[in-house]
């Protein structure tokens, strides 16, 4: 199996930053793409910053102020995140896509929580 592990989440307040690391471990054989998404209070989950070993891609919201990182091993994946702004609190999710059966394959980590206060 595949298992992925957040860390990193916590409290800071408005124009502060954190950074959020994801570890993953298991059956890992070819990555395509590893990311971050969240989910605020009735709201629906949302990507955030994707990455692969080539390119970027980052949600209009974040532009600018997140940026997303992994090892050459792609086993870890890492979200720097400044000057945050109280909406976006949210849980923050880890997922690793993989090829694998002749289709993609997508695993989430369980989720670390992100509270901006203003």
């Amino acid at each position: 199996q595949v298992q992925l592990v957040e860390s990193g989440g916590g409290l800071v307040q408005a124009g502060g930053s954190l950074s959020l690391s994801c570890l993953a471990s298991g059956s890992i054989f070819s990555v395509d793409t590893m990311g971050w998404y969240r989910q605020a209070p009735g709201k629906q989950r949302e990507l955030v910053a994707s990455i692969t070993d080539s390119s970027t891609n980052y949600a209009d919201s974040v532009k600018g102020r997140f940026a997303i990182s992994r090892d050459n091993r792609k086993l870890t994946v890492s979200l720097q995140m400044n000057s945050l702004k109280p909406e976006d609190t949210a849980v923050y999710y880890c997922n690793l896509k993989q090829m694998r059966w002749g289709k993609m394959s997508d695993y989430w980590g369980r989720g670390t929580q992100v509270t901006v206060s203003s």
